[in-house]
């Protein structure tokens, strides 16, 4: 098999050789380490040589922050777009916001005019021919409305004014659709895969209770789902920490695969997960980066890949339990990740 046949096999959990595995997206900290160890000098030079089945190709917003939306919430704010010292605890710029009259101020981003199409064929034509190919639209939806509002006026909304939360959500909804759009038009029949998703879950449980998260997120989780699927997409759906209790509404939301399987957070572990799920969804991580891969040697990390291998012959691709590798992990454990994986039993 190959990579895109390994993880067509993988997520449609039918036979495979070897399960899909996916490095993730390194920390740019992290990178410089994973280089020097596997004698590479790029991202592309290091998922060639670790035996990486996906290539990841980010959304080409152009704008000084990972999104256009987000960087125009806090260009509102303080007249800089430097995301990285906002918080969604923060104040947003909709704080003060009681009716659908007081959002008029604000001059909502066309993505049209953040997206160039040909920067986005330019970036997925660097993909290896025999790699499955990951467009990582995140598209996150519940995180930008509560970063909009900041999350304590966010959470009150929701219970106190649904009203004014609904509004500034389904403008944040329409800004994603057409920016995925632009890119998956841009990219026809070149994409394998995408990566949407919020953070819902904390280390014991939700953030919010899950009769909220299926009056506020599902619905908008199941128009980008939809969509997706539209173009012949599988979905990979992203959400760090405990994500047990509605993990049934994603499925029935139609995505393909649950990511990272935070291995620590309560009831995600991959046992409980086979136990409750078998069938019915695919997942993708389970390698725990909290503890495991930072802190124990690689033969305990070659141990739990062959444990997930035994528990998930296929329907997990074997990735670390969060996307972005940090510094913390050494590159030896990431060597012993991979070639564990990469074994043909």
């Amino acid at each position: 098999m190959n990579s895109i046949e390994r993880f067509y096999a993988t997520i449609n959990r039918e036979t495979v050789d070897r399960p899909a595995a996916w490095l993730g997206m390194p920390d740019m900290h992290s990178q410089p380490a994973l280089f020097e160890y596997y004698g590479v000098h790029s991202l592309h030079e290091l998922k060639l040589a670790i035996g990486d089945d996906f290539y990841a190709v980010d959304v080409p917003y152009l704008s000084p922050s990972a999104n256009a939306i987000f960087a125009a919430f806090d260009w509102y704010m303080d007249g800089n777009v430097d995301a990285e010292e906002r918080t969604l605890t923060a104040d947003g710029c909709f704080k003060d916001a009681e009716e659908p009259e007081d959002l008029a101020f604000f001059d909502w981003p066309d993505p049209s005019k953040y997206i160039d199409p040909e920067e986005c064929r330019r970036r997925v034509s660097m993909a290896p021919k025999d790699k499955a190919v990951l467009g990582m639209m995140w598209s996150a939806h519940f995180q930008d409305t509560c970063a909009a509002f900041g999350m304590e006026t966010a959470l009150m909304n929701m219970i106190a004014n649904s009203e004014i939360y609904d509004a500034v959500n389904e403008k944040v909804l329409q800004f994603y659709l057409k920016a995925n759009e632009i890119f998956y038009e841009a990219t026809k029949g070149r994409l394998n895969a995408v990566l949407i998703g919020n953070d819902m879950g904390s280390q014991r449980g939700l953030m919010i209770s899950p009769e909220m998260v299926r009056r506020f997120v599902i619905p908008g989780c199941r128009r980008l789902v939809e969509q997706a699927h539209s173009y012949g997409l599988k979905v990979i759906y992203h959400s760090c920490g405990s994500i047990l209790d509605i993990i049934p509404d994603l499925i029935e939301a139609g995505v393909d695969a649950i990511h990272p399987i935070q291995a620590l957070a309560a009831g995600m572990d991959a046992r409980n997960l086979k136990e409750k799920f078998e069938g019915k969804v695919s997942f993708c991580g389970g390698v725990d980066t909290q503890d495991l891969l930072v802190h124990h040697s690689p033969a305990e990390v070659r141990a739990k890949v062959k444990e997930l291998r035994e528990l998930f012959p296929t329907g997990l691709i074997i990735s670390p339990s969060h996307e972005a590798i940090m510094p913390d992990v050494p590159p030896e454990n990431i060597r012993a990740l991979f070639e564990e994986s990469s074994l043909v039993y």
